[in-house]
């Protein structure tokens, strides 16, 4: 009985926490956001303490800050973290797209196709959260297909910072023609087997969140440190 119990707990624990880090990424507990455990267990309709786990895990990933006296607050974005994944992802991201042009199974070239597909379905409906999710997915499948899984799950811990950033572009500019259309002419390359073009194509794709990283820091001051 004790061990289903604690089961449970685990589970509920996990559940919140999945739950706040999401809002949290997607920008819906925005940089700054107070946060209550009394309010967040009656919204969640939990008790404090997997709230309370959940406030700890996420402040030593660097999403909560709790600060004496004062209260806990979702974190505000890192520019130097963000850099720092940035330039990880950039290292990473780099070699396994080249990887994929010396070797990539059929069945992810259709993911990616379906990926894009739905991504200029997104250009169109100017939705936000699902470009997000379809922008990670499409990164998520060249390295599913160069069987490179781990690495991807790795790295993602690290990119906080950096995707709170993303959706923040994504939020502050709903033109985004010139991020379709890199990942397009990413996949064309894949399909051709053009290593140097898909790198290259790859380094200029990442690098736009330097130039971003300004233009965000300007109009959401409150939401930078």
């Amino acid at each position: 009985m004790d061990f289903n119990v604690r089961t449970q707990s685990v589970s509920t624990r996990d559940a919140v926490y999945a739950q706040l880090k999401e809002q949290i990424l997607k920008l819906e507990l925005a940089p700054g956001t107070p946060l209550s455990e009394n309010e967040t267990s009656v919204l969640f309709k939990v008790s404090r303490t997997p709230v309370r786990e959940s406030f700890m895990r996420l402040a030593q990933e660097g999403l909560v800050q709790v600060l004496p006296q004062r209260g806990t607050f979702v974190s505000l974005i890192d520019t130097v973290l963000v850099e720092e994944a940035r330039f990880m992802r950039e290292q990473l991201e780099r070699a396994v797209i080249r990887l994929a042009c010396s070797s990539f199974p059929e069945e992810a070239l259709m993911k990616l196709e379906k990926n894009l597909e739905q991504q200029a379905a997104c250009v169109k409906a100017h939705d936000d959260k699902s470009m997000f999710e379809l922008d990670e997915a499409f990164h998520r499948i060249l390295f599913e297909g160069c069987n490179k899984s781990n690495i991807w799950a790795v790295m993602q811990q690290m990119n906080a910072h950096l995707n709170r950033s993303r959706m923040l572009r994504l939020v502050a500019d709903h033109n985004w023609e010139e991020l379709y259309e890199q990942h397009w002419s990413m996949a064309e390359a894949v399909k051709a087997q053009d290593g140097e073009r898909a790198e290259r194509l790859m380094t200029e794709h990442l690098n736009l969140n330097i130039a971003d990283q300004a233009l965000l820091k300007e109009k959401y001051p409150e939401y930078y440190k």
